[in-house]
């Protein structure tokens, strides 16, 4: 312990070098922070995404068994207006042995089965997949051969996960708010 410490320590008065310690560590403290604030700021989303952080998009106009494609924080999302035979295969698909198990009912909103909005990326690799390809009616990934159901489920294919699914509400018949 040097002697300024001791002295401060058995409750003598500061000394002017402990002054200065005291300023050159606030000073380090001070230029540590300056340096490092320019790089914790560049982690923050960018202005351009804060403003896509929610997108209200209209569906109505959607013919029954078509699809809507827009662009949410940068990635395609499908508004996918569902037929009757689309949802009964999604609901028969329940009961299948699963990779990423899921009920169709927990894919899409109370009382609105016939609308399924999921993120149009494929889990794999993050290939945008099409509709209508594959065994099950719904997604193929052309890159892997990753197949989705109706429901948006993995069925086969390198893919480890089911499309996922972005947070939205229903704001009217015609509306609704993703993110």
């Amino acid at each position: 312990m040097s002697e300024g410490a001791i002295a401060a320590a058995a409750g003598a008065e500061p000394t002017k070098r402990d002054f200065i310690h005291i300023m050159a560590g606030a000073m380090a403290v001070g230029l540590v922070g300056g340096i490092a604030w320019p790089f914790i700021d560049e982690m923050n989303p960018s202005a351009d995404t804060l403003a896509l952080a929610s997108i209200e998009v209209d569906y109505g106009k959607t013919p029954l068994g078509q699809q809507i494609v827009v662009k949410w924080r940068g990635k395609p999302v499908f508004i996918r207006h569902r037929t009757p035979q689309e949802i009964a295969e999604a609901v028969a698909g329940d009961s299948a042995d699963l990779r990423d198990p899921a009920r169709d009912e927990d894919r899409h909103k109370p009382g609105m089965a016939e609308w399924l909005i999921v993120i149009g990326v494929c889990t794999h690799l993050g290939c945008v997949p099409t509709f209508g390809g594959g065994k099950y009616h719904g997604w193929f990934c052309p890159c892997h051969g990753s197949v989705y159901d109706t429901s948006g489920r993995i069925r086969s294919g390198p893919a480890p996960k089911n499309l996922y699914l972005p947070d939205y509400s229903f704001l009217s018949k015609s509306k609704v708010k993703i993110g």
